[in-house]
């Protein structure tokens, strides 16, 4: 049985100040409430609230018939949850850290995100597996992993990544309400992010990504944690005359080629920024995708402003490791502008 609420105008409360923690933790609540068959769990989201107490107060809530501890096992926590779709249910399980999903990688590349292929279609998965990823927490290794590249060369998993509140709250009830499995990347270092707005809030649908800045000269690409560090070049940028334009991708698999496209076509230069190494990264694919689709419309190559080809470093020497709006703008300056 579903219950939906119903919210009126009038209804709607004024805009608060809600941090990214507190969208999450109310998409949760929301789903939980209009949906007896949403289930929450994972390590430590009960009682604790999570580590980064996304969970905070559900289990008290609605109780730990619906949410739970699980045992430090995520293998088992998505393989619980794939038997649990299969017969009805619309689990939401959290694996705590980046890193710490790898020891569920078999269960999702072969069963979660085939399940539906290999059943010709009669079996759905309705699994939202929620990742916080990336750095600049001073998190030590296995803490600050950029693991999407993985995830998104698995057909049959959509994944997605908010960079701000609002479309945390939103995307993540679309994630829920999905009947197909979402791989639901949290950006931790945005966790604490705050933004005015009310809640409940519905933002472009998941599939699409956004404008964020308006710009001619050139296009950043730029997803979860890197949005906030691609708007600060942008506006460094702006001061030495470059006008910038900056697009949150939201949506990593699937991907928006229209509204890519229409930008790249309109400034004839684009660069992907993201936390993860260069090499075999996500921003290889977006680079190749971009380039076939646009070719006659670039004025020079699809630039990559990244982390390096190294293990992510020690909290001390994560600042020389994560992109920045100093290296985006300098390597902006390597393009012929001439041309």
């Amino acid at each position: 049985m579903t219950v939906t609420a119903a919210t009126t105008a009038d209804e709607t409360p004024a805009p608060t100040s809600v941090t990214m923690t507190k969208a999450l933790n109310q998409a949760l609540r929301d789903s939980l409430t209009e949906d007896e068959n949403v289930l929450v769990f994972g390590e430590d989201v009960g009682r604790l609230g999570g580590v980064f107490r996304v969970t905070e107060g559900l289990r008290k809530e609605f109780g730990p018939e619906r949410v739970w501890d699980s045992p430090l096992a995520e293998s088992g926590i998505v393989g619980t949850a794939i038997g649990m779709a299969m017969a009805g249910m619309r689990p939401v399980v959290e694996m705590q850290f980046d890193a710490y999903a790898y020891p569920a990688f078999e269960q999702i590349v072969s069963h979660v995100a085939k399940m539906r292929n290999r059943t010709k279609g009669k079996v759905s998965l309705p699994v939202t597996i929620r990742i916080p990823y990336a750095g600049d927490i001073g998190g030590v290794e296995h803490h600050s992993d950029s693991s999407e590249a993985y995830w998104i060369s698995t057909p049959g998993l959509t994944v997605l990544t908010p960079s701000n509140p609002a479309d945390a709250y939103s995307l993540l009830r679309e994630s829920i309400a999905s009947d197909d499995p979402v791989i639901f990347m949290e950006p931790k270092s945005r966790y604490w992010m705050k933004d005015e707005l009310s809640l409940p809030v519905q933002t472009a649908p998941m599939d699409r990504a956004q404008v964020v800045r308006e710009g001619s000269d050139a296009t950043l690409l730029a997803y979860g944690p890197t949005v906030r560090t691609a708007l600060t070049a942008a506006e460094e940028g702006a001061e030495h005359g470059l006008s910038i334009e900056v697009i949150d991708l939201r949506s990593l698999s699937p991907f928006d080629d229209e509204t890519v496209s229409a930008s790249v076509r309109k400034t004839s230069r684009a660069a992907i920024i993201h936390e993860a190494a260069q090499f075999g990264g996500y921003g290889a694919e977006v680079a190749a995708r971009v380039t076939e689709a646009n070719f006659t419309h670039l004025s020079a190559p699809i630039l990559r402003i990244t982390g390096f080809d190294v293990p992510y470093p020690s909290p001390k020497l994560e600042e020389y490791f994560l992109p920045t709006a100093e290296r985006i703008l300098d390597a902006l300056e390597s393009w012929d502008w001439e041309l």
